[in-house]
């Protein structure tokens, strides 16, 4: 009987231990996210913050752990970016006007090649951000940039270049926020 019962908890904690998550600013961060048919860990997670107020915690998952910014950057590779929301209530106004100050940062201010795929990613941030939303943005070389909020899959943004531009919103030598940014890479 002990035996058996050593088994069932054995098993257990072996389905149990894939779905394990990261506390981060008071919510939870997954260990893992699928991007296609790749599975992705957590490489390391930090919280954006703007005037004190934690607006979200963001995660960034890669096939393996990586700390360089700009190798993250380039990599044509499947990765993702995860951002579950702290604050309740980021406008959907605050959010286009954040990436477009992001994108200009990432491009260097240079936005022609990325324009009408920036504004297509923009569009699909038409709901305010609420306490406990999730936005993914997770990227598949030859695909692109597939943009999930909620739960529901708003489109995908294709080219490399988008792709770069996207991430270096966290990671890029101008991020949003260098302490997320470090945060990101696991330092």
């Amino acid at each position: 009987m002990y035996r058996k019962m050593l088994m069932v908890m054995l098993l257990a904690v072996t389905i149990i231990a894939p779905v394990q998550a990261k506390e981060i600013g008071g919510v939870n961060l997954s260990d893992t996210i699928m991007a296609g048919k790749e599975h992705l860990v957590l490489n390391g997670a930090g919280v954006r913050k703007k005037f004190f107020v934690k607006a979200y915690a963001g995660g960034l998952y890669l096939k393996t752990r990586e700390n360089n910014a700009q190798k993250i950057v380039d990599a044509d590779e499947p990765m993702a970016i995860r951002l579950r929301f702290i604050y309740d209530g980021v406008s959907c106004k605050q959010l286009v006007e954040g990436w477009n100050e992001g994108f200009a940062d990432a491009t260097g201010g240079n936005l022609g090649p990325i324009k009408d795929r920036a504004d297509t990613f923009n569009s699909f941030f038409t709901e305010d951000a609420r306490k406990g939303d999730i936005y993914d943005m997770i990227y598949t070389p030859g695909e692109g940039v597939n943009v999930s909020i909620k739960g529901k899959q708003m489109g995908t943004i294709r080219g490399l270049d988008f792709k770069k531009a996207l991430f270096a919103i966290w990671l890029g030598e101008q991020p949003v926020d260098n302490s997320l940014k470090q945060g990101m890479l696991g330092k």
